[in-house]
């Protein structure tokens, strides 16, 4: 009895928080090929998005958590918002005024995708478990700084953490594709292109839809390592 009370203890432990659906960890690009202005549209597109009424109702229903986090160059990657649990519509308007309200930590340094990758697989150890964990990119740029993003992807793989990506294309008319392969990784992920700076917001809101409306990126519950369980 006592033996069968264990094994079902600890299979518990592998296994997510009771409705908690997607844990998503927005993490946004501060390098310095963004200036002011596209800073400000960045985290107004992500606080639309996340009120859009699809999305809003998704991590609602989902029980969901949300954290967000600016990166650039090596070694320069800032929580900027913990893990918040939404459990109801007031959730997502305070978490979306508090991040329009957010200040920039670094305005002048490269762009470490892959270190941005490998702090936010450590940002997830703290994440509710969920039934899902998505790490949601935003750039505009190649890495140039630090380690390949396309050597982290294996670890993140390992951690059952999918990234997508919102790349805003510009002048590089490969962009989208390099995300597509040297940074985007788990099943059914997939990255979505902005021309510029003024088409983030509806991609954004687009994008979250993607990820929170529907089985995206998912993963059975085992699939999850017990080690990251409640």
């Amino acid at each position: 009895m006592r033996r069968t009370l264990a094994v079902c203890l600890l299979s518990t432990l592998a296994l997510p928080a009771a409705g908690c659906e997607v844990a998503l960890l927005l993490a946004v690009d501060i390098s310095g090929s963004v200036d002011a202005r596209e800073f400000a549209v960045q985290m107004q597109g992500l606080a639309e998005g996340l009120i859009d009424p699809v999305v809003s109702e998704a991590l609602v229903r989902g029980q969901s958590a949300v954290a967000l986090m600016q990166w650039t160059g090596s070694s320069r990657q800032v929580l900027s918002v913990g893990w918040t649990r939404i459990a109801g519509p007031q959730d997502v308007e305070a978490l979306a005024a508090r991040i329009t309200r957010l200040p920039r930590v670094w305005t002048e340094f490269s762009t470490a995708i892959g270190q941005a990758m490998t702090y936010g697989s450590g940002v997830f150890d703290r994440a509710p478990a969920c039934r899902r964990r998505v790490m949601d990119i935003s750039s505009d740029g190649r890495s140039n700084e630090g380690i390949e993003p396309a050597e982290v992807k294996p670890a993140m793989d390992s951690l059952a953490i999918i990234v997508n990506a919102l790349v805003i294309r510009g002048d590089d008319e490969g962009l989208p594709a390099w995300f597509g392969e040297n940074v985007m990784t788990g099943p059914n992920a997939f990255v979505v292109t902005a021309e510029d700076y003024d088409e983030y917001p509806e991609r954004m809101r687009r994008k979250l839809r993607r990820e929170t409306e529907r089985a995206v990126s998912a993963l059975p519950a085992q699939a999850i390592p017990a080690a990251y369980g409640p």
